[in-house]
């Protein structure tokens, strides 16, 4: 497909081929033609999808010579570093230095941004808290606003500033809104639920790296909260003839002592921590102290602080916190001829979904999705901020109820089989 099938103006299409763009990327030739028509769209694409230059070049397509001081489109984005970006976009897509455009920044002069705002401007990109202060000032006029766009939106809602973009929806009234965000989640909707119009667009983009590394077998389990991946742990660990040694991640010594505490354990070696943070804590100094002590089944290691370390010789590898970077995760999942029968099982959260996105696209495929199984307790902070979640296992193991309700289709039993080295089969039931 060729950028003239975006219908962009001449001046647009000269400027993205001499950029480099040949071609449109995926989003932008499915979502440019929605924005144009006045529809709106929540756009789902991991990061290099072309999200932003989408929104630009629709916006800039939409853009009107006006003397009107009041700004036309309002993007909100979750820091200072993405508004930075978002503004040289689209000074580098427009070629217009004269470009009335502002990025609202939390550490900047607040005086000085009014000071321009009253000048006039045609879009203005901030975070939402910053938006959201200027406005209640009487300084930001949302009268005028004909596109809302949400940018990162699953960022803005790992930082916790759901209730401003709401707030600033809401004043906008009706208007046309454009959300991105690298993955689709229920407080996704939550955010956004209440202001969307009903004839909004849904694209999903998945655009994984064209070539396929050969990684050890990744499962994943998607969980609603903390306490229940340790319920989850909990409950996969009671199978000792598997689980026979187990390395579990987590990305600070002191999550690693607190998860060390609330997992159910027999014996005091049973469950250790590799160089514990506490001097009372069971641990060991190095991992090949781990694999040759018998009495000792799970070790914690804490990404905090420790170098590289070599797992070959550990049949399950348990990410129960996915790191900051991707990297971090990468470094010993590519399979060989020492670890071929590890399998990695990972828990996310929604607020970790993101980074799940990143590490497939880098190793170009999606991780196998395994439903939670029925008998385990599904923490509720809402009822349950009283209750302790270990004492909860061992006095009712069978309480609680998948996290969501599963559809016939997708409905999965998996067996584990066990061997010498206790690896781990997952085989569907057929009916």
């Amino acid at each position: 497909m060729s950028l003239e099938k975006l219908k962009l103006s001449k001046r647009l299409t000269a400027t993205m081929t001499e950029l480099g763009y040949l071609a449109p990327k995926e989003i932008q030739s499915r979502c440019i033609s929605r924005i144009l028509g006045g529809q709106d769209v929540i756009a789902i694409a991991p990061e290099g999808a072309g999200k932003t230059t989408t929104y630009v070049l629709s916006t800039l397509m939409k853009l009107k010579f006006t003397t009107d001081e009041a700004p036309k489109f309002l993007i909100l984005a979750p820091n200072e570093e993405r508004i930075d970006e978002i503004v040289d976009k689209f000074f580098q897509l427009s070629k217009n230095k004269s470009l009335r455009i502002i990025g609202l920044r939390a550490g900047g002069s607040m005086e000085e941004e009014i000071e321009e705002l009253v000048d006039g401007k045609d879009i203005v990109v901030a975070t939402p808290n910053r938006a959201r202060a200027i406005y209640l000032k009487l300084a930001l006029n949302l009268n005028r606003i004909q596109t809302l766009i949400i940018d990162d939106a699953d960022e803005i809602i790992k930082q916790g500033m759901q209730n401003p973009v709401r707030e600033l929806a809401e004043s906008c009234g009706k208007v046309q809104h454009l959300v991105y965000s690298t993955v689709e989640h229920q407080k996704l909707y939550d955010m956004i639920g209440n202001f969307m119009n009903e004839n909004q667009a849904l694209v999903e983009i998945e655009d994984l790296e064209n070539e396929t590394v050969d990684t050890l077998d990744l499962l994943l389990y998607q969980v609603p909260n903390f306490t229940t991946k340790i319920n989850l742990l909990n409950h996969l660990l009671q199978d000792k003839e598997v689980f026979q040694k187990v390395v579990v991640f987590v990305n600070s010594k002191l999550t690693a002592q607190k998860l060390a505490s609330s997992l159910f354990s027999n014996s005091k070696e049973e469950i250790a921590i590799l160089n514990p943070l506490f001097y009372d804590d069971f641990g060991f100094e190095d991992i090949e102290d781990f694999e040759e002590n018998n009495h000792s089944r799970v070790l914690i290691i804490a990404r905090e602080n420790t170098s590289n370390v070599d797992l070959s010789a550990i049949p399950f590898i348990f990410e129960f916190e996915l790191p900051n970077e991707k990297e971090e995760f990468l470094n010993h999942l590519v399979k060989n001829e020492t670890n071929a029968d590890t399998v990695v099982l990972t828990f996310t959260t929604d607020l970790e979904l993101p980074m799940v996105r990143k590490i497939e696209q880098a190793v170009g495929k999606k991780m196998e999705l395994l439903d939670l199984p029925d008998n385990l307790l599904i923490y509720n902070p809402n009822t349950d901020k009283k209750k302790k979640v270990n004492q909860e296992i061992q006095d009712d193991p069978s309480r609680g109820g998948a996290f969501h309700q599963k559809k016939e289709s997708n409905a999965k039993t998996f067996n584990y089989g066990g061997g010498e080295k206790a690896k781990m089969t997952m085989k569907q039931k057929k009916k």
